[in-house]
């Protein structure tokens, strides 16, 4: 008896689902932007030396290291602003001088808050003995507040489409029925620029132009068609 309830009961919800009306969707993607000047620069800095004796390269590459970070703090740079992205230390074999040769490399990055800074920093840098430069990346203070207002904007954008498709038809939207954001990888863009670091940049010069970047978001809504 308790089985022919339970295949009752089932019938009966399973007739209830398939009587159940097929919802009438408007899917739309809206898309955010907010543009900002950026107030933050990641410099993406590389100590390089070469020479016959391991030992020697070493040396050199972590005195100028050592030079460097002392530079960083009196510069009054926060701990939390600069740090090492990878040390290596390679041998290299000339064929066709038969020579071995050795690379120590050391990158370290380093966020300035203060643009204006730049290119003191950067002079200053020159002079403790760094020597590359292996790109900057812009940033700004303020991304999560214009992260969040890009959002506003995509939803707003994607409703207004909605409308456009909706109104083409003669009907209207009702309320979202489904709402998701879209990745898409929304990060400040680096600029790479390799560069070795000679005296005669050391003049105090404009070299940094940060214009604006933009802070993007897309979502993917679906509306109710009425």
């Amino acid at each position: 008896m308790k089985k022919l309830i339970f295949t009752l009961s089932l019938f009966v919800c399973i007739a209830g689902m398939a009587q159940e009306k097929p919802v009438s969707l408007v899917n739309v993607t809206g898309e955010g932007t907010v543009k900002v000047v950026p107030d933050k620069v990641v410099i993406r800095a590389r100590i390089e030396h070469t020479g016959k004796d391991a030992t020697e390269v070493k040396a050199q590459n972590d005195k100028v290291v050592n030079d460097v970070i002392k530079y960083l703090k009196s510069q009054d740079i926060p701990s939390k602003n600069f740090q090492t992205e990878y040390i290596t230390l390679n041998k290299d074999y000339n064929y066709q001088s038969k020579e071995t040769f050795y690379s120590a490399n050391q990158a370290i990055s380093i966020t300035l808050d203060d643009l204006s800074k730049y290119e003191k920093l950067m002079s200053g840098l020159l002079e403790s003995g760094l020597n590359r430069i292996n790109g900057i990346q812009f940033q700004s203070s303020k991304r999560e507040e214009l992260e969040s207002e890009a959002r506003k904007k995509a939803v707003l954008d994607a409703r207004q489409k909605a409308e456009e498709f909706a109104g083409a038809l003669g009907q209207e939207i009702g309320a979202a029925h489904t709402i998701s954001e879209i990745e898409n990888g929304n990060y400040p863009l680096p600029m790479y620029r390799t560069m070795e670091m000679k005296a005669a940049d050391s003049e105090q010069q404009e070299t940094l132009a940060p214009g604006e970047m933009e802070i993007t978001a897309k979502v993917n809504i679906g509306f109710l068609l009425k």
